[in-house]
This record gives C-alpha cells, structure tokens and sequence, in this order.
C-alpha cells in the first residue's frame, strides 16, 4: 500500500514567492543622473534635503533614497549643516 504525503504551504511562503517577481530594477542616484541637481545640493536649499529626510527628521538611508554613497555623504553633511543653521529640524515638534 502506497501512501500519499500531501505537503503543506504556508501562505508566508506563497506570498514570498509572488513578491519576488515585482522586482523594480536598481535605482539610480539622481544626482549622478543630472548636473543641476548635483549643483542644486546645498545646505540653503531646504525643499530639496527635506525630500530626504523623514517627518521625525532623521536622514533617509541610501538604499531607500536611491543616492550613490558619494552624494549620500555629501547629502549627509549638507542636512547637518542645515540642522546648526536651523534650517532644518533635528527632530520632530510633536509626536
């Protein structure tokens, strides 16, 4: 007598398996992409570093933002000094 094994999957493993053929490609730095933009990141320009910024104002990491390392780190310095300006917050106001 030949006995039947039914394996069980777990929706974990299915939904895994469904989220592993959206993938997006790699991201590219967008200053990398274009000059303006490279010459556009200052500690002045406020409305462009918020875009990098969380609303609890801690710095978004490179794999989320998409910068290389060298215009994370530039990206970096350029938010810390719009923070000792006080042109950008150190934390958020309220929670």
């Amino acid at each position: 007598m030949v006995r039947r094994v039914k394996l069980k999957i777990s929706s974990r493993v299915l939904k895994k398996k469904t989220r592993r053929g959206t993938f997006a490609g790699p991201k590219h730095c967008r200053f990398c992409a274009n000059d303006e933009n490279a010459k556009m990141l200052d500690y002045k320009n406020g409305s462009l570093l918020r875009n990098f910024i969380t609303e609890r104002g801690k710095i978004l990491p490179s794999r989320i933002s998409g910068c290389c390392a060298r215009h994370q780190r530039e990206l970096t310095a350029q938010i810390k000094n719009a923070r000792v300006m006080a042109l950008l917050p150190f934390t958020a106001s309220r929670f």
